[in-house]
């Protein structure tokens, strides 16, 4: 048991390490500047190098979506808005732990102090984030960060496109930071999955990411249905849709990309 331990920590410090030398590798030549992040992150720009496996990829999460979160998200819409919101809410205010760290890798520590402020309030008044009360006090404009946007921002380019299963659309930028959560720089995984404490399980993790696949789906219900209605190719819809959104994010707009919500779609692989 000890020498598996031991292993297993091991492969971690490894993985660590590739990671940061990676990141450090592709910045070290990677500019600053905001058109050459805006053309990096272009969707035009991104090369679908494996589009056969990304289709299936994408049949097998469409055959998901149709068994299990459509038929869910379908029940999920008829509870009352003041439940959504409550369980809306409670998502954001979990996401904060990774924003956080994020908006001080960007430099934009202003922002970290907000959303720091925003998290104790809303966690303790707010009664685990149920309620937005940060927002009544005028702590307003939270905006979801993470390591794919800060690399990002880093010129770190996006790379080629993939889908993932369950999961969905990413790139091979934001799938390596995804992987670096469960690597330690998720705060919450770390609380549930990784430390052993008497608050919090390892299912409270998969619960809240379950809960957050489902409730991205009901905010985008119609919009979903009616896209894959109207697409010639629902695959091109969606890879377009999803690198229009990721574009908008990174570059922190508020433009709202047509026939989406503007909730997170890397709230779910987050």
């Amino acid at each position: 048991m000890v020498n598996y331990i031991i292993r297993d920590l091991m492969i971690k410090k490894i993985l660590i390490i590739i990671f940061t030398t990676l990141t450090l590798t592709l910045n070290a030549n990677a500019g600053s500047d905001g058109d050459l992040i805006l053309k990096k992150n272009e969707p035009s720009e991104v090369k679908d190098c494996f589009e056969k496996i990304n289709r299936v990829t994408f049949a097998l999460n469409q055959t998901l979506d149709g068994v299990i979160f459509k038929p869910v998200a379908s029940l999920y819409r008829k509870l009352p808005s003041t439940a959504k919101t409550g369980v809306s809410n409670s998502l954001d205010n979990i996401s904060h732990l990774l924003t956080i760290p994020n908006n001080i890798l960007q430099g934009d520590f202003k922002q970290a102090g907000i959303n720091t402020g925003r998290f104790i309030i809303n966690t303790t008044i707010g009664i685990l984030g149920i309620f937005d009360v940060a927002e009544y006090l005028g702590l307003t404009n939270y905006e979801k960060e993470d390591y794919g946007q800060s690399l990002a921002k880093l010129g770190v380019g996006p790379g080629c496109y993939i889908v993932l299963p369950v999961l969905g659309p990413s790139t091979a930028r934001d799938t390596l930071s995804s992987a670096f959560n469960y690597l330690g720089g998720d705060p919450w995984y770390n609380v549930t999955v990784n430390n052993d404490t008497q608050y919090f399980k390892n299912s409270d993790y998969y619960y809240s990411k379950g809960v957050s696949g489902v409730d991205f789906r009901a905010k985008n219900y119609d919009s979903i249905e009616n896209l894959e209605k109207n697409s010639l190719d629902f695959y091109a819809s969606v890879k377009s849709l999803y690198l229009q959104d990721r574009q908008q994010k990174i570059l922190n707009s508020r433009k709202i990309i047509n026939t989406q919500n503007d909730s997170d779609w890397e709230e779910i692989n987050q």
